[in-house]
């Protein structure tokens, strides 16, 4: 039994003749009478009664019909549904937490200008988060920080970035020009969590260097990093665009090392099977026109040395 005997049945309750539902379908009469016999024959009861050359339906029939109205009726519901749902453009995109904080809003506001009819949903997670999303087809693409290592992934560095050392304007270190590595041993940090493509850096970084930090914080929310900062006296090595608006106030003092070590880049990441379509294109294109933080070129900088 399918949703064609039950409309075909239907019009024949309706119509009270096989030969007018025929017509009314556009279906020829055996095909209609076939319908009609394999649903009886499906339920094991009589549906219509013919009686003076005219079909009249049974009690078993009437009972179908009910049925049948609501069955079909829901059907052409979802039919509808999903007919609207295909025809409306939408892009899922993650962003990591970093990017989501600094980046996404104007990349989106910029989208909407330029295909201003298709709809966006993004989801905000660290880069494991991001990955395993697009995996699972839950994502049409993602820009992320870290590094993404499934074979079946795209990853399409787009936007220069670099990790600094940030403390506040009322920190020991805020005066002084250079700070040396090895003078971070034994300092307050707040570090991001497992998973993040800053903390996979900043972790590579201590290692390097063979450091014994204080985790004080551990946080994904980068207000809880401009506080720890602010007003707990954390050190945080961080991307520059998650502190560039107190970075420009001067409430925050930076640091870069001299060498490119905590240079990174914003990636595109999308599986391999997917087909770009124009809301990706747009997206890739748009990105690229955030290469450079050139804020900086105004604001005192101090070094973070051997």
């Amino acid at each position: 039994m399918t949703i064609r005997h039950l409309k075909i049945f239907i019009t024949v309750a309706e119509c009270g003749s096989m030969n007018t539902a025929a017509r009314k379908l556009y279906l020829s009469q055996p095909t209609i009478s076939q319908a009609i016999r394999e649903l009886e024959e499906h339920y094991e009861a009589r549906l219509f009664d013919r009686l003076s050359r005219r079909l009249h339906i049974t009690p078993a029939g009437q009972e179908l019909l009910n049925s049948a109205y609501q069955v079909v009726g829901q059907f052409n519901q979802m039919e509808r549904t999903m007919q609207k749902s295909c025809k409306k453009d939408i892009i899922r995109i993650g962003s990591t937490i970093t990017i989501g904080s600094c980046l996404i809003s104007n990349v989106l506001n910029d989208f909407s200008q330029e295909l201003p009819h298709t709809e966006t949903y993004t989801f905000i997670g660290n880069t494991h988060m991001i990955e395993e999303k697009i995996l699972r087809s839950e994502l049409d693409i993602g820009i992320v920080e870290g590094k993404i290592h499934h074979p079946d992934l795209i990853m399409v560095p787009s936007i220069r970035d670099f990790l600094v050392l940030g403390c506040a304007d009322t920190h020991p270190f805020a005066d002084r020009e250079t700070i040396h590595v090895a003078e971070l041993e034994d300092q307050k940090f707040i570090i991001r969590e497992p998973g993040s493509g800053t903390r996979a850096l900043f972790d590579q970084f201590i290692k390097r260097h063979s450091l014994n930090i204080r985790t004080s914080w551990e946080a994904t929310c980068p207000d809880a990093f401009r506080n720890a900062i602010l007003y707990n006296q954390c050190l945080a090595v961080v991307s520059v665009r998650l502190l560039e608006r107190d970075i420009r106030s001067r409430q925050i003092r930076i640091f870069i090392p001299p060498t490119n070590e905590l240079e990174r880049s914003f990636s595109l990441v999308y599986h391999k099977g997917k087909s770009f379509t124009p809301a990706m294109n747009a997206i890739r294109d748009i990105v690229a026109h955030y290469r450079q933080p050139d804020w900086l070129d105004n604001i005192p900088v101090g070094t973070l040395t051997e």
